[in-house]
């Protein structure tokens, strides 16, 4: 896999970068991240579950469809976008900026996922499709019980074959708060003083 780089020098990225992707589990924490990173940087958020592959019902949008609408999505001048999708990542990889893989141990995943479950109970969360409210599956459980073995060979793949893309892998949501801290803080030194007066 490509070398992560650390918090520091991500920050320092993100605070320049014009296009981020956000990758991890369901319920590791990159929507939340995503959200917090669009707002201090200023760059459009990007949900892939609400914008391309999701359709009211919990219906998948057609294959072409999403296709059509990533691409898209990918060709404009700014965004944050939050979505794993190993499969879109040929079409995403070359352009992006900086990835940020939220990588937690899974019993952290199990957890956001179950209490994002209690919060959102028959509502629709933000970054979904409209008409698609909170659900919690057996086979969603298993994707992210299992999700290290069967999705995160082919990230680590894909990113290994854009090595001039830069990643951080963040390992808890402590290391993810730190990336937001240290990435105001690294804007903020970037903004001009004002003269008094």
């Amino acid at each position: 896999m490509t070398a992560s780089t650390t918090i520091e020098t991500a920050a320092e990225r993100l605070a320049t970068a014009q296009r981020i992707l956000v990758l991890g589990c369901s319920g590791s924490g990159k929507s939340t991240l995503s959200l917090r990173l669009s707002d201090m940087l200023g760059l459009p958020y990007v949900s892939l579950d609400r914008e391309v592959f999701w359709m009211p019902g919990w219906q998948r949008r057609p294959r072409g469809e999403a296709l059509a609408r990533l691409e898209a999505v990918v060709a404009r001048d700014r965004w944050i976008m939050d979505g794993t999708s190993p499969g879109t990542l040929p079409l995403r990889l070359p352009r992006t900026d900086l990835v940020v893989w939220t990588r937690p141990p899974r019993c952290v995943s199990l957890q956001g996922v179950l209490s994002r479950w209690l919060k959102f109970r028959g509502r629709t969360r933000p970054e979904m499709a409209d008409g698609c409210p909170e659900r919690v599956t057996r086979e969603f459980l298993y994707y992210v019980w299992n999700f290290e073995r069967t999705e995160s060979p082919e990230i680590e793949a894909w990113l290994a074959k854009h090595p001039s893309v830069p990643v951080i892998v963040l390992r808890s949501r402590r290391e993810a708060d730190r990336l937001a801290v240290a990435t105001g803080r690294a804007v903020a030194a970037r903004i001009p003083a004002r003269a008094p007066g």
